[in-house]
């Protein structure tokens, strides 16, 4: 497979052309398979109460192209750090359902990717600047081969959320995602504050209290980095304290995707959607700023490619006013550095 290679098809707003732009990206993809293979598609579903995630048609459509290959597909997510409705396995099911990812819509399983416990999980040696380890979810060593999905968007910590983002993670277990985001803590300012209790009341590990008629506090040394405080702060009232470059996080990133790719990469394809495209990600709940026009979808073998081609038709522009802060090219210099 040609790492460089994109295939791209361009899209109106209807459904009926975006189908058919991903069938037209499909009918061009190759995956190294044998009929009979299992494939794994590693997905997003999106979180409850999030109105901008990916539809499950489209996972559908990637369905059928497997099957119509006679492989035998399933769809995954890995359960997360920050409380909501993918926390644990089996509420991460329930949502997968509730958004219509189960499976006689989709016509194949959904699994959870480290486990309904998130305790299924390997680790990777890897000989990195910050990780010597990378832990993943055990699902890495149950398929054949894999393909990937993802829909591109803004993020607050990463500036856009595509494939790159899909495959780190998306993979990568609860303690790895811990160990990516732990640089990132929450500082508040009182003037926008409205002491509402939102940061309490989504904390995971509890390191934010507020006392009646106070302001909130945020123990820093319990504070996991998940940043689901600030980004579900109604009054924009907190930032991240960057405890080390910010840099640090994308490079971080890369090199948990890196490790997973070293793995797959030989057996996996990537599909990215250009489509509702806006300034959050599917992580929170929502409906979030549009910041460009649906463009269609991407087809690649490479996530770095594939991400890079997603830059480009979409606009550095669109990234740069969305998240102004973030380093987000860092992502793709450090990507050739470690040789990934």
């Amino acid at each position: 497979m040609d790492d460089k290679r994109i295939i791209f098809r361009e899209s109106t707003l209807s459904e009926a052309s975006q189908i058919d732009a991903l069938r037209g990206v499909l009918s061009e993809m190759s995956l190294p398979l044998s009929a009979g293979s299992s494939v794994g598609i590693k997905l997003h579903w999106g979180e409850i109460g999030n109105k901008n995630f990916l539809p499950p048609v489209y996972a559908r459509e990637v369905v059928n192209w497997l099957k119509a290959k006679k492989l035998k597909p399933f769809i995954f997510d890995n359960t997360v750090l920050y409380s909501g409705g993918r926390r644990d396995g089996k509420q991460a099911l329930i949502t997968a359902a509730t958004h219509n990812y189960k499976e006689d819509y989709l016509g194949c399983p959904v699994r959870i990717g480290d486990g309904l416990d998130g305790k299924h999980v390997v680790d990777i040696p890897v000989s990195y600047k910050h990780f010597k380890e990378v832990q993943i979810g055990k699902i890495i060593n149950e398929a054949d081969g894999f393909l990937i999905l993802s829909h591109f968007k803004g993020h607050m910590e990463t500036g856009f959320g595509a494939a790159i983002k899909n495959l780190s993670m998306g993979f990568a277990s609860r303690a790895q995602k811990q160990r990516m985001h732990a640089d990132a803590k929450p500082s508040l300012n009182k003037k926008k504050c409205i002491m509402c209790g939102e940061c309490v009341r989504v904390c995971p590990t509890g390191a934010a209290s507020m006392a009646e008629n106070e302001y909130p506090m945020y123990n820093l040394d319990t504070c996991i980095g998940c940043a689901q405080c600030i980004a579900m702060c109604p009054e924009v009232a907190l930032k991240i304290i960057w405890e080390t470059d910010i840099k640090v996080f994308q490079e971080k990133l890369v090199e948990t995707a890196a490790a997973v790719w070293k793995i797959i990469g030989k057996k996996t394809v990537l599909i990215t959607a250009l489509l509702n495209i806006v300034k959050d990600c599917d992580c929170l709940p929502g409906n979030h700023r549009t910041i460009a026009q649906d463009k269609g979808f991407i087809g690649a073998y490479h996530p770095v490619t594939a991400d890079e081609a997603a830059i480009k038709i979409v606009g550095e522009t669109v990234i740069n006013d969305a998240h102004p802060e973030i380093p987000w090219k860092r992502q793709f210099t450090y990507a050739r550095e470690i040789g990934f």
